[in-house]
């Protein structure tokens, strides 16, 4: 999107040399690149912000894009807040919001979405500027913009806005004046924004579609498919800043019964952000700061969705595996939701004791060690039996690894550690005969038995032996056998450059029991394990794995379940 900011100019007779004079009253551009002097530069600029809401002025969108630039550049700096930027933005929404006739006059219409992107990125960063937006009387007007005053382009800035206000201490009283109302309007739009979106952009035929949306969009440079493009990482936007906002308030223990609503909760499964958001925890993110506190751990701990969901991604390559774990481990850790979950969580988290350091922390394995068998004496010794033997068998073999298993070796003469590789290497070699006879049930075993002998400190050796029983579970359809195998693998391999077959075959067995966002991560750090490898210079991604990203893409594209609900409707 392209203004041209026009001057008049005045040649004076004689020989006097032709100047330059703008007739434009205030005008911000002069001020800011000709007047030299900085107390004078500042006056100007004092004035032009208290006189834009007063006029009506064709070039105010010219001025907003301008200031925009500057805040998304410049955040930080002190001059603009300390002129009167906040009243000045603050005014002009509220101006769209109660006039339509100047809303839609000219292109006013861009105005309040650059004026709440303008507040929002001054008081990112600066606790100061956040109280003084708040002073200048920015909430009311983003709350009408929250509310869906004009769409949901602003929205999606009001919401961030309100979310950097609600981060600092001292501005987030002022925001929750309006805590039950902002509770609930955040709720809603992270749980409907992407069917809004679809809804009055996506599935909107080109020549319909609002044409400042589409400019926003694209700042005028792009066709439909970049249009597209960004209307997905806007919608993704939408959600997750929502989630941010919900976050201030879960952070300090506030509306927490609103926010811990079944079905809210259970949509915060499906809020992971997209790969255009990735560095955005989403509704996993929420989750784990509920978890931090007694109520939200109390409601987690009793929707089997969420346990269930924590648990897949607990084992996957998404960047906020360690996210899941920790919430795991929050409610493990507590003795009033620990046996609400233990029996859906202990058969996964086996699977990553051996896990290294990860995700900032050391030694996580050995942390889920210690919450999985923090009573282990008590069901081993005692009257405590867990509802599903399965759980029970999972802890009996994380203490068998990690504690029987870790004494035995440790005293295990040198000759016998000698003896064991050499069968173990015998064992591995007649289980990979087996697999090639298509004998896959026997290689299992031999695999198996191999991976009973094999000295814990053998971890290449031990890897090689899980990942390839995964392969053996796979063509058996065993996919949850195939999960955990790989799984096992990959906390042996080396977390900056994980496994590549392991990750190939967990992302088919994630793929086997339809859970497309786990065999996407997985398909993804699969290829990127490829491409750094030598073996793949030169040569492309190999077709298999680039089918199955495209197909787990599509799967879990970010409006496909609006995409399929609009179609249910129009049967």
């Amino acid at each position: 999107m392209e203004f041209e900011h026009q001057h008049n100019t005045t040649t004076k007779t004689s020989k006097l040399p032709t100047e330059t004079t703008c007739t434009i009253l205030s005008c911000f551009f002069c001020t800011m690149m000709n007047e030299p002097d900085p107390s004078l530069r500042r006056v100007k600029i004092s004035k032009c912000f208290k006189e834009m809401p007063l006029n009506d002025d064709q070039e105010h969108v010219l001025v907003l894009s301008g200031l925009w630039n500057i805040a998304m550049t410049q955040p930080d700096d002190p001059e603009f807040p300390s002129l009167g930027i906040f009243e000045c933005m603050a005014k002009l929404i509220r101006k769209g919001i109660n006039d339509q006739a100047w809303l839609l006059k000219d292109q006013n219409i861009y105005i309040p979405y650059y004026a709440a992107h303008i507040i929002g990125s001054y008081t990112m960063n600066k606790s100061q500027f956040a109280e003084k937006a708040t002073k200048s009387g920015v909430i009311f007007p983003l709350m009408e913009l929250l509310r869906g005053k004009i769409s949901w382009v602003e929205q999606r800035v009001a919401v961030r806005a309100l979310g950097h206000l609600a981060n600092h201490d001292s501005t987030f009283e002022a925001i929750a004046v309006h805590e039950v109302e902002i509770i609930q309007l955040a709720m809603k739009i992270a749980s409907t924004c992407l069917d809004e979106v679809y809804d009055k952009f996506i599935a909107v035929k080109d020549s319909k579609k609002l044409k400042y949306h589409c400019d926003l969009l694209t700042r005028g440079l792009g066709g439909l498919e970049i249009e597209n493009r960004k209307a997905e990482e806007w919608a993704s936007h939408l959600q997750c800043w929502s989630l941010y906002l919900l976050n201030c308030f879960a952070c300090k223990e506030r509306s927490l019964s609103l926010i811990c609503k079944k079905e809210f909760l259970k949509d915060l499964c499906g809020m992971w952000g997209g790969l255009a958001n990735r560095t955005t925890p989403a509704g996993v993110g929420l989750i784990r700061t509920l978890c931090h506190t007694e109520s939200g751990k109390r409601s987690v701990a009793d929707l089997k969705e969420i346990i269930e969901f924590l648990c897949n991604l607990s084992r996957s390559s998404d960047d906020w595996q360690y996210t899941a774990i920790d919430s795991l481990l929050l409610i493990l850790k507590d003795p009033d939701t620990r046996y609400k979950v233990i029996d859906i969580v202990a058969p996964i988290l086996v699977d990553l004791v051996e896990l290294g350091s990860f995700g900032g922390s050391s030694n996580v394995g050995d942390t889920i060690t210690q919450a999985l068998l923090q009573d282990y004496h008590k069901i081993k010794y005692g009257n405590l039996k867990l509802k599903s033997k399965r759980a029970e068998k999972a802890l009996g073999e994380t203490w068998e690894l990690k504690v029987e298993r870790k004494k035995r070796e440790k005293l295990m003469p040198k000759q016998e550690v000698r003896e064991r590789k050499l069968l173990v290497g015998k064992l591995k070699k007649n289980g990979n005969l087996m697999f090639w006879s298509e004998d896959i049930e026997e290689a299992v075993m031999k695999y198996s038995e191999a991976l009973s002998l094999c000295p814990l400190k053998m971890k290449k050796e031990r890897l090689v032996l899980y990942s390839n029983r995964a392969q053996c579970n796979l063509l058996l359809r065993n996919a949850e056998a195939a999960i955990s195998d790989a799984t096992r693998a990959l906390c042996l391999s080396n977390a900056a450059s994980p496994h590549g077959k392991s990750l190939w075959r967990r992302s088919q067995a994630y793929d086997m029991k339809g859970l497309a966002k786990e065999s996407l991560m997985d398909g993804l750090a699969f290829v990127s394990d490829w491409l750094k490898s030598e073996k793949s210079k030169g040569t492309k991604i190999p077709y298999y794995a680039s089918r199955m990203i495209n197909k787990q893409m599509n799967a879990t594209w970010i409006f496909a379940s609006a995409k399929l609900g609009r179609e249910k409707n129009e049967v």
